[in-house]
């Protein structure tokens, strides 16, 4: 790592911590907008929040806008498309019966190429505007992902021939790849779904709401516990949950979470916990203004740091695999500790020995490149679309998901679990 880079990092990092994790008013001049695939199940469960939400908005943020992209952006993560397919219906899935959203659980597929183009000719004709485009477009999507094709020919049918194209400011159709749905306020952007919660707590602050929001009713908070009985915690504990977690030493977001997980599941739900760090890939260009607010949210500490160049992701995995199983846990979340709280820059020799010497490792393991690259090529089976990647296995089954935004699938699993368990037990004669 160069020297400017170890003196700069923490004196960066912590000028960004310090600063207020929000601008204070973000501008409203552009309004809000939602930018929508017709192909994109994604789209499908954000269209059925817009009328709560334009409901909501003050008058300053009307019309809401619409864009719909015909064009969809590469797939995340070298994925090729019918895997990405593949992943997003079965995280969509998930959402739903996390949030009840509306969804063909039982064979979602994605709509067919006609039915798309006939949904963009209702969608582009209709004379509609403000909350009845709203509805018009949550009924298209309906008619879209659960195959009513049916009802989507006879509204064709009549757009086609009673209507001719609409021009309307707040109904753009737009060419610009989209990879999924997302909102656009003040210049940034907020993933439909996923930063719902955290829009509307921005646009509560700027007092462009008129009511108090009501969305994703199950979404988990971080700390924040599912299961309180006692009875049931030693349940859980007894299923004996694993928990593995494909970690990038340079990205910040693996600290984070690392932690989270560790003091604040992990112990909690006596899950045991494997790490496998990963071989660096540029993952140190990150959203530090994301990282700082995960980190107040998560309580975990994160500043000063030096971000990890590839030697000292080396370095720190000949540390991480010179200790015995049982330790690796520790020693990681110590290494990285030293890394984003310390800023130990672990390629420059003097802060690598006293690291070294602070783990009491006397000899340092061969074939921790080995290891990495195995670990990428067991991460890369599991064709998930960002890191961290996380498999939780309790009661038999295995579940993979994987980012930050899916944290909160452990504890949804853990007492889904224990429903189910319940609901067999009482179903016996």
């Amino acid at each position: 790592m160069s020297l400017l880079r170890r003196c700069f990092d923490p004196i960066r990092s912590r000028w960004f911590f310090q600063k207020p994790s929000r601008q204070a008013v973000l501008p409203i001049d552009q309004g809000l907008s939602i930018y929508l695939r017709l192909d994109d199940v994604y789209s499908y469960l954000a269209v059925q929040q817009l009328t709560q939400l334009d409901e909501l908005l003050s008058e300053q943020l009307k019309p809401l806008k619409v864009i719909i992209s015909d064009v969809s952006a590469e797939p995340p993560n070298h994925m090729d498309v019918a895997a990405w397919h593949q992943y997003c219906l079965n995280d969509a899935r998930i959402l739903a019966q996390q949030h009840r959203f509306s969804f063909d659980d039982e064979k979602p597929e994605q709509p067919s190429a006609e039915a798309l183009k006939q949904a963009k000719t209702i969608l582009r004709h209709t004379p509609l505007r403000g909350q009845n485009f709203l509805y018009l477009l949550e009924d298209v999507f309906h008619m879209l992902w659960q195959q009513q094709y049916g009802k989507l020919r006879t509204l064709f049918a009549m757009a086609s021939r009673h209507q001719v194209p609409q021009h309307f400011p707040e109904r753009i159709f737009s060419h610009e790849p989209v990879r999924y749905s997302y909102f656009e306020f003040g210049q940034r952007q907020y993933q439909a779904v996923d930063d719902l919660l955290r829009l509307t707590r921005r646009l509560r602050q700027q007092n462009l709401l008129n009511g108090t929001p009501i969305f994703l009713i199950n979404h988990i908070e971080w700390r924040e516990h599912l299961i309180n009985d006692a009875e049931q915690l030693a349940e859980i504990q007894a299923m004996d949950p694993e928990l593995d977690l494909y970690i990038a030493l340079e990205d910040p977001i693996s600290w984070l979470l690392l932690a989270y997980i560790k003091e604040e599941l992990a112990e909690y739900y006596d899950i045991q916990l494997k790490l496998y760090p990963l071989p660096y890939s540029g993952r140190d260009q990150f959203d530090w203004r994301l990282a700082t607010r995960l980190s107040k949210r998560t309580e975990v500490a994160f500043t000063p740091f030096c971000r990890p160049d590839a030697d000292a992701v080396m370095h720190m995995a000949s540390l991480f695999y010179s200790v015995a199983e049982e330790q690796q846990l520790q020693t990681m979340y110590d290494i990285l500790a030293a890394v984003w709280t310390d800023g130990r820059d672990l390629s420059y020799t003097p802060h690598f020995n006293a690291l070294q010497q602070q783990l009491a490792i006397t000899q340092l393991a061969s074939g921790a490149e080995q290891q990495l690259l195995h670990n990428a090529e067991q991460c890369s089976a599991l064709a998930q679309p960002d890191l961290p990647v996380l498999v939780l296995r309790i009661d038999g089954q295995q579940y993979v998901f994987n980012s930050l935004y899916r944290v909160w699938m452990i504890e949804s699993i853990l007492s889904r679990v224990l429903e189910q368990k319940y609901k067999a037990q009482n179903s016996k004669p």
